[in-house]
């Protein structure tokens, strides 16, 4: 006997967040120069990253003059509950808005965050100014990193999937300012205060037809021995970042391959791609992606003009990618794609509706 089809799952809406302070490139290259003080010497050697960024500006929850204290774990922290919670409710309400569904409407909440501690995790500490109900399923997602908002959104698909008109708001909140350090100058470190920024996004999927998209299916790459290439050192004052330079280049060999087994997976093939839709890391690996699937030079526009307004937010940031896909008109069909930590690469299929 045949199995029957899954049922549809749709995406209903994407929104965006950032918060309200704006730090152009130019000056937080000067801020680096200042924060790393007698140091400046190597800075000095490193400095050229902010030039070759392609960012113009980033947003950031404290002013410049918070990250020339000296903070702990804590302190960090705090600025992260309080900056991830308001941050979260402008994401969500607009994409409940955008989406035409109540709080209340919510039968689950899917929560990516990598960039600092919350237990109670953050839907449970927002759900009384959200509204939501008290049976609401919550699946708050940890170390995920840059993967994480398409992970977090193939993972509120699963949920949707569950129950006809099952309805999911998944949000993602990253604010990688909090974490930078002046304890440790280092190539990372450098590469991490050029090219980070805060932010956050939110989306509303529902099992059935109807939306801006049809979520088809995903997949996802952990590549062996890989565990260095990316993610977080945990130290004393706070997170500290690893970045590998081998980075673009892994990209450029391996992704291609990568997305051909995604595909396989969700059954298509690479033919059926009208869009690849995907998180932009930085310059060069922007610039890795259109080689490695073969796009041609400046294919991937929408990921450039992300990357040059808001910097690297992390999980967030494909959403933001997606948000302007969708502005510009949804191809047939397009895939997300996200890299992370692992290190792993996620992919999800949206085909318009």
């Amino acid at each position: 006997m045949s199995q029957p089809s899954p049922a549809p799952v749709s995406l209903l809406s994407v929104a965006t967040a950032v918060p309200p302070i704006v730090l152009p490139q130019d000056e937080a290259k000067a801020l680096a120069r200042g924060l790393f003080g007698d140091r400046a010497g190597l800075f000095d050697k490193l400095a050229p990253v902010f030039d070759n960024a392609g960012i113009a500006k980033r947003h950031i929850v404290r002013a410049p003059g918070w990250y020339r204290g000296d903070h702990g774990w804590k302190a960090r922290n705090d600025v992260y509950l309080e900056a991830a919670e308001a941050l979260y409710v402008e994401a969500a309400e607009r994409a409940l808005a955008l989406a035409g569904v109540e709080a209340g409407e919510v039968d689950g909440l899917v929560t990516v965050s990598t960039t600092g501690i919350a237990t109670p995790s953050l839907e449970a500490r927002v759900a009384g100014r959200m509204g939501f109900r008290s049976d609401v399923e919550r699946v708050p997602l940890f170390g995920l990193g840059c993967a994480g908002g398409v992970s977090g959104l193939a993972t509120a698909a699963r949920l949707a999937a569950g129950a006809p008109g099952k309805t999911i708001l998944f949000v993602t909140v990253e604010l990688c300012s909090t974490s930078i350090r002046l304890d440790k100058l280092s190539k990372a470190n450098i590469v991490a205060t050029a090219l980070f920024g805060d932010g956050a996004a939110a989306a509303v999927v529902r099992q059935g037809e109807g939306g801006l998209a049809t979520i088809e299916g995903g997949g996802e790459i952990l590549w062996p021995d890989t565990l260095g290439i990316m993610g977080w050192d945990v130290e004393d004052p706070g997170l500290g970042v690893v970045f590998d330079r081998a980075i673009p280049p892994f990209v450029e060999e391996n992704m291609a391959s990568g997305v051909a087994q995604i595909l396989a997976r969700i059954g298509l093939e690479r033919a059926d791609i009208d869009r690849f839709t995907c998180h932009p890391g930085g310059a060069k690996v922007i610039a890795a992606l259109e080689t490695s699937l073969a796009l041609g030079e400046g294919a991937l526009d929408h990921e450039r003009a992300v990357l040059r307004d808001y910097g690297n937010m992390s999980a967030p940031t494909v959403l933001f990618v997606l948000d302007r896909v969708i502005a510009a008109g949804l191809p047939k069909r397009t895939l997300l794609l996200a890299l992370g930590p692992g290190f792993t690469s996620t992919g999800l299929s949206l085909a318009r509706t």
